[in-house]
């Protein structure tokens, strides 16, 4: 392949430095990578910008921290990781941002471009590797091109259905001259809904006895999901969220009636199928919400379906609804709402009030599980934090008494994969105290969750991001095991764990470190751990019978024994 001559005026950038410049042009402040001899080039610029670079210790981390600044700012995140095993280890982070709709951009170093089809070392296809995993994976061949398609790689990630973009960059690409200017700033384009689709949403509003709203999937900012909620209160509209994304309605308004993850309230279960109008605004209702594809029929769903949905791919994709509105979040609340309002039908207050407290009586109390450390006393800590708290957690049961008795308020507070990835919680924890060191925020991770990541302790720790880690410990894989002993009862392999000091870890990474192992330890702990002023750990030792809020191992295990 012929390149073109490298361009020798005056004015010419290498192709590292004109990177670097529009990553500044579109306003980013911070990235996350590995450094690699990849892309040193673009180390170098970094060096000359107001671009920070957060060093992390492991590339699926650095990833997730960017995808995490992505949910929060709605704008991507930035990782940076070398070639071959640095882009591998962060598809990780790739396959969070595709399942949870969050903009993000990984920039990959790659081998020279006369290397390449050589199997040069560490030489990787990223196109074929990540194309089934992100919204546009290509290689930037020529520097004059950088600022042409780092604009468009901006709104790839943000418009329609927000996901990830992965550029692979030429290391000999990067030191290549080109005169060229900066792109502006990509601004994101929404789909607005269709008036005569609102009218008829309008229509079926205004004589819907029994409505409900599942809110879900991305593209909402806190403007967004205040102005709905208070429409939905004003109408008597109850509202469910999809699973982990708690965050999109306060659970203090007297319309928030659950959320539609594992384990979810059978009251609501039975309340969606009982509705005769489902608005499914944002989400898609995939397998965890759906209920294994069982709650709702396909391709009818068997109730009357308004679907609002960014992604034309996305709608009539599983359910055929009656209605079916192409639109952002943003876009179908600023256009919609005025248009919407309408007089309450007088039974309407009745389903509301019903929703509600069936919500209250499946969260309000922690019932007591086996053992000396009770989640109660976890749970309690956590809702006397400040409304703005951030809370975010990986993957496993421990995440359960999060999910079902947490009190999220306000959106921007929680950080979860509805990917099910675990390790998420810790280097998630970091971008959002590092995107807004203000704000309390924590992490919750199983031992097995944490030691997924638990490396990046020392990234909090070098770069001062004060985060609180609760690490629930019991010694095995908990999800796991608790599917081990209903399929295999008593047939335990693989799922058992052994795990460090977490506060003895913890402290040696130069943060503080604190642990709990009885009955009224943990507030005083906590506390502590809030009030060190840098990363700090609780290590909490969680008898191995409290499996679930509801359930324990032995009872899991002779229930699978019996044949029950």
């Amino acid at each position: 392949m012929t390149m073109p001559a490298a361009t020798t005026s005056p004015t010419a950038r290498t192709g590292a430095r004109l990177l670097v410049a529009a990553l500044e042009a579109q306003g980013v402040k911070m990235v996350f990578g590995v450094p690699g001899e990849s892309y040193l080039p673009v180390l170098d610029a970094l060096h000359d910008s107001g671009i920070r670079f957060i060093t992390c210790r492991q590339e699926g981390g650095a990833a997730i921290m960017a995808e995490a600044q992505g949910k929060l700012t709605g704008r991507p995140g930035i990782c940076f990781v070398t070639r071959g095993p640095g882009a591998t280890n962060a598809s990780a982070g790739i396959h969070i941002a595709q399942q949870d709709a969050t903009p993000m951009i990984l920039f990959v170093g790659q081998v020279a471009r006369d290397m390449r089809q050589r199997g040069a070392f560490q030489e990787v296809d990223y196109s074929a590797v990540f194309g089934s995993m992100c919204k546009w994976a290509f290689e930037i061949d020529n520097p004059a091109r950088i600022p042409e398609l780092v604009s468009r790689a901006f709104r790839v990630a943000c418009q329609g259905r927000p996901g990830p973009v992965v550029i692979a960059l030429p290391e000999d690409m990067l030191t290549e001259l080109a005169d060229m200017a900066d792109a502006a700033v990509a601004p994101v384009t929404d789909a607005f809904p269709d008036p005569a689709a609102l009218a008829d949403l309008a229509r079926r509003l205004r004589v819907a006895e029994r409505p409900l709203a599942i809110l879900g999937g991305s593209g909402w900012n806190a403007e967004t999901t205040a102005a709905f909620t208070a429409f939905a209160e004003a109408h008597q509209i109850p509202l469910a969220v999809e699973f982990r994304r708690q965050m999109l309605v306060n659970a203090f308004s007297e319309s928030y009636a659950g959320d539609l993850g594992f384990g979810a309230n059978p009251a609501l279960l039975a309340r969606v199928k009982q509705a005769d109008l489902v608005l499914l605004l944002g989400g898609t209702l995939g397998e965890v919400p759906s209920q294994g594809y069982e709650l709702l029929g396909i391709p009818n769903p068997g109730v009357p379906l308004v679907h609002v949905h960014p992604g034309a791919e996305e709608l009539g994709r599983v359910y055929q609804a009656e209605l079916s509105i192409q639109a952002s979040p943003r876009a179908f609340v600023s256009a919609s709402l005025s248009v919407l309002s309408h007089s309450v039908p007088a039974t309407r207050a009745g389903w509301r009030e019903a929703a509600r407290a069936a919500y209250r009586a499946w969260t309000d109390t922690v019932p007591p599980n086996p053992g000396p450390v009770q989640m109660a006393e976890v749970v309690e800590a956590l809702r006397a934090l400040p409304p703005e708290a951030v809370m975010c957690n990986g993957a496993g049961n421990y995440a359960i008494w999060l999910h079902r008795f947490h009190r999220y308020q306000a959106f921007g507070t929680q950080l979860a994969p509805t990917s099910g990835s675990m390790g998420y919680g810790l280097p998630a924890a970091i971008g959002a105290k590092l995107h807004q060191p203000d704000r309390t925020v924590v992490a919750l991770a199983g031992d097995g969750c944490f030691l997924m990541h638990g490396q990046e302790f020392a990234t909090a720790v070098q770069h001062g991001a004060a985060i609180v880690a609760v690490v629930i410990d019991n010694g095995m894989y908990g999800t796991i095991r608790m599917h081990q002993e209903r399929e295999f009862p008593g047939r335990v392999l693989g799922t058992e764990l052994y795990s460090p000091d977490f506060a003895a870890l913890a402290r040696a990474y130069g943060g503080a470190g604190f642990t709990v192992e009885k009955a009224g330890e943990f507030q005083a702990a906590f506390d502590a751990a809030l009030a060190s002023g840098r990363p700090a750990l609780v290590h909490v030792r969680l008898d191995p019978e409290a499996i679930t809020p509801t359930s324990t191992l032995s009872g899991i295990r002779s229930k699978a024994l019996a044949g029950t």
